[in-house]
């Protein structure tokens, strides 16, 4: 598909937007293939959300690129690199990880409302996650996205997707605010989602998610997240996530561009 100027300056102001019909069949029909493998050969920072006694499962995993050749493939072959450089509106963009997150059918548990920045080992603006539905999402069923939240200039605690903060209160960072109570006051955007659709959103953008409420149907889903020209390594006080343990590797200094073999670089 091509990116054009609306779909840029929707993206701009709203800090998320949806791209239809952007990745073929054949691309759909590898990351299935590929998220199979992940899931019955897990990585080392898989996690299970759902509590004792849950309906359904919620799996999240992330950073298996490297070790999942149809993950692999994806980065380096389908126009994914393309549409981050162009939203971000940047002469590079470097891959920064994937995160696979499957909720089954009847699965109860909500993503929690947060951003995902403060997470990151990344500061600088120019930022875009894809997220790429492998099913079909009802709106009503996906992710929530606080339409302008990313130019609030506001930086909240990071949350475990069980729903509690970290428990770390010198990191700088401000508690997240009672989305849930307050609603009305936002402007609350979600979409329907057809597999080959995805959902640009900025680092910074505030989202959520329900459960999945559909009593057939998976919602497995894979976000991959992109930085550009002005993204620089940083060491936050706090918790970081993902941890990269190959960072030694990268032999990168606070201040340094992100350009490595951990985050590959693509250029226009």
């Amino acid at each position: 598909m091509e990116i054009d100027r609306k779909i840029i300056e929707n993206f701009n102001r709203d800090g998320a937007v949806v791209l239809r019909a952007a990745f073929a069949p054949e691309w759909i029909d590898k990351l299935c293939t590929g998220l199979k493998y992940n899931i019955d050969t897990p990585g080392p920072y898989t996690r299970s959300y759902t509590g004792d006694g849950g309906v359904g499962h919620f799996f999240g995993d992330y950073c298996n690129w490297q070790r999942i050749d149809e993950y692999e493939d994806f980065v380096k072959n389908s126009p994914i690199s393309v549409y981050a450089r162009t939203l971000m509106g940047t002469k590079q963009a470097n891959f920064f990880h994937e995160h696979v997150v499957v909720k089954e059918p009847g699965t109860l548990e909500a993503t929690p409302w947060h951003h995902d920045q403060p997470y990151y080992c990344v500061d600088g603006d120019d930022s875009v996650s894809l997220w790429m539905p492998l099913d079909p999402v009802p709106k009503q069923w996906g992710v929530e996205f606080i339409a302008g939240s990313h130019k609030w200039g506001r930086w909240f605690r990071p949350k475990k997707f069980v729903g509690q903060d970290y428990d770390q209160d010198d990191d700088g960072f401000e508690a997240m605010p009672d989305i849930e109570a307050d609603r009305d006051q936002h402007k609350i955007v979600s979409f329907d989602l057809e597999p080959g659709d995805c959902v640009a959103f900025h680092f910074r953008t505030v989202h959520g998610a329900p459960g999945n409420g559909l009593e057939t149907t998976r919602r497995r889903a894979i976000a991959w997240r992109w930085v550009g020209d002005d993204a620089r390594y940083v060491i936050r006080k706090g918790v970081m996530s993902p941890p990269f343990p190959d960072m030694e590797n990268c032999r990168l200094s606070v201040g340094d561009k992100l350009d490595s073999d951990l985050f590959p670089a693509f250029f226009e």
